[in-house]
This record gives structure tokens, sequence and C-alpha cells, in this order.
């Protein structure tokens, strides 16, 4: 089964510019995301974007190993199914270039178990927002992309697999207890969460990926995220 992980990424962010590219504990967002993916099995990496993103995300992406391609601007559908064919994946695991705090062994364990019950669509229910990926398999993805009509459900790559349990296999599985904190948000879509995580990496980033037990618990002692007594 040849896997690909796929990093959804572009840089025309209304609410926070650019915000991929922002600075963050020695590298930048997007880079956090990479480093943590690098640890999770696959057979190709890449960050998906838009022609307009492409020239700035490039050189990040060469220097951690992974490749970049520019899709359809706004049909990530399309995107992540060209990139499956281009590529010749059969297993997509899906992480997003705002989330910093990707877990690499929720990404593992979630492969394990989407493997195991043989799975079309898999994720983990109710770890911190912005630690977990999605794993989909890639003749799923060409089913969406050949029948989905709604724009939502081009603009978000896996709606219209949740909305059809009837054609598609989705198991959607609780996180680890350590890990259970569906309140907790650490994807960085706005400057507060931006000034959030920055707050998150001073207190726990020791140069490896920060695991989501630590985000949850950093969460819980911060009161909801606020500050923490370090």
């Amino acid at each position: 089964m040849r896997t690909g992980i796929f990093v959804q990424v572009r840089l025309a962010s209304t609410r926070l510019a650019r915000k991929a590219l922002l600075p963050l504990a020695g590298s930048t967002v997007i880079g956090h995301v990479m480093r943590a993916l690098a640890l999770v099995p696959a057979d190709v990496r890449a960050l998906l974007t838009d022609p307009a993103s492409l020239d700035a995300l490039a050189p990040e992406a060469a220097s951690c190993g992974f490749l970049a391609i520019a899709g359809h601007p706004d049909d990530v559908l399309a995107r992540f199914a060209a990139a499956a064919r281009q590529l010749g994946v059969e297993r997509v695991v899906r992480a997003t270039g705002d989330n910093p705090l990707t877990c690499p062994r929720l990404a593992r364990d979630i492969l394990g178990i989407h493997a195991a019950k043989r799975a079309d669509l898999s994720h983990f229910l109710e770890c911190p927002w912005g630690t977990g990926v999605e794993v989909v398999e890639a003749g799923a993805l060409f089913a969406a992309e050949r029948d989905a009509a709604r724009s939502d459900e081009r603009e978000h790559l896996t709606t219209f697999l949740y909305r059809h349990p009837d054609r598609f296999a989705v198991v959607e599985e609780p996180a680890p207890p350590a890990s259970r904190l569906g309140e907790a948000r650490v994807t960085v879509d706005t400057p507060e969460d931006y000034t959030r995580v920055c707050r998150l990496f001073a207190d726990l980033y020791r140069g490896e990926p920060i695991e989501s037990d630590a985000v949850a618990a950093w969460w819980r002692a911060a009161g909801s995220g606020g500050t923490t007594g370090g």
C-alpha cells in the first residue's frame, strides 16, 4: 500500500496573513507540521498548495524533504485527487499547514486503526483541535471527485465521504484518554491562536514534536490555553 502524506496549505488567509510562514520556535508554522509528519511512515510527502503560493512554499518544503505541488486554488478535492494520481499513492494522510502541533503518535495510531478496519476514511475524535489528521483511501477520493457537486464538497476534502456513510466506511475512533480534550484549540487561524501557540511552544518545545497528551495537559494547567506558571 503506497501511502502519501499530503499537507494542505496556501498563503491567502485573510484572518492571519501568510500564517504558514510565521516564525515559531526556530522554524515556521509549516516547518513544525512537516517535522512532525516526518516521524510518520510514508512513501512520499508533499505540500499541496495553489499556484499563487507555490514559489514561497517550495523552499520550505524542500528543506524538510517534502515536494511542493500546485493544484486547483479552490477545489481542494480536485487538488488532492490530482496529486494522488501524479504520485501513485493508494492511501493519503491529510494534514493542514496551520497545525504546528500535529501529533506524530496520533497519526501513526490512526493509520494502524484505518488499515486494520479496512476503512475508507478515519480520524480520532476529541483530540485537541489541531493535533489530528485524517486518513483516506485514494479510491474514495477519486469517487468523491467524480460525484461531489456541491461547492462545500469540493472546498473541503472529505465532506462528501462523511455525507455518504452508505457508500464509504468511515471510522471515528475516540482519541487515547490522555489526549482527549476536544475543547482545546491549538490550530493557528487568528492572531490570538498564534499568540497562544507561541506560548505553548515556549513552555513545552525541546527540539522534538510535541505530543498531544502534553498539549492536553498544558491546556488544562493553563486554564483553557491562557497562561501557565512557567
